[in-house]
């Protein structure tokens, strides 16, 4: 069944109707491989109108406990770190990129949130405690400090208006 999705009306560019998130875990919803505060039920109210994707490389390795029970796919990634932003990336794409919403906060997340701004969706940088690389916040259309205020965001759009209007 085809979920709703977040609709987001910007003055100046329209309606905006998004189906997809994808978020990277480490540092980006977690800190030190754990859940931030918030995360845990933000994420299962945007499940039920986002199809959630978390992709990894699991640093700390514990994004399948971190994430147990939650309605939302994990996608790891394969191999040395250096090829991790073009697997990202590579992800993403299989999406209609103006339905997606893309949460990163590492430098290996900067060809993820890249290709989602580029592509017309919504490509948020997160400080999360674990600081943002200069190369995420350079490829996001909007910077936020906490994965809680980042995923409320979503589940309260009229939030984004005044950040994304024209």
């Amino acid at each position: 069944m085809k979920k709703p999705g977040v609709t987001i009306d910007i003055p100046g560019s329209g309606r905006r109707q998004f189906r997809f998130l994808v978020s990277d875990f480490t540092g980006t919803l977690s800190r030190d491989g754990r859940l931030t505060p918030g995360v845990r039920p933000a994420l299962t109210q945007l499940s039920k109108r986002m199809d959630v994707h978390v992709i990894t490389a699991d640093t700390f390795g514990t994004v399948r406990r971190a994430l147990v029970r939650l309605p939302l796919a994990i996608h790891h990634l394969r191999g040395p770190g250096g090829d991790h932003d073009r697997q990202k990336r590579a992800f993403v794409r299989t999406f209609d990129l103006r339905n997606v919403v893309a949460l990163g906060n590492g430098k290996n997340d900067r060809l993820l949130l890249k290709a989602v701004h580029q592509g017309g969706g919504l490509a948020i940088a997160v400080d999360n405690g674990e600081g943002c690389a200069l190369d995420a916040l350079r490829n996001a259309n909007v910077f936020i400090s906490n994965a809680a205020n980042a995923l409320a965001l979503l589940l309260e759009p009229n939030r984004l208006k005044a950040t994304l209007r024209n």
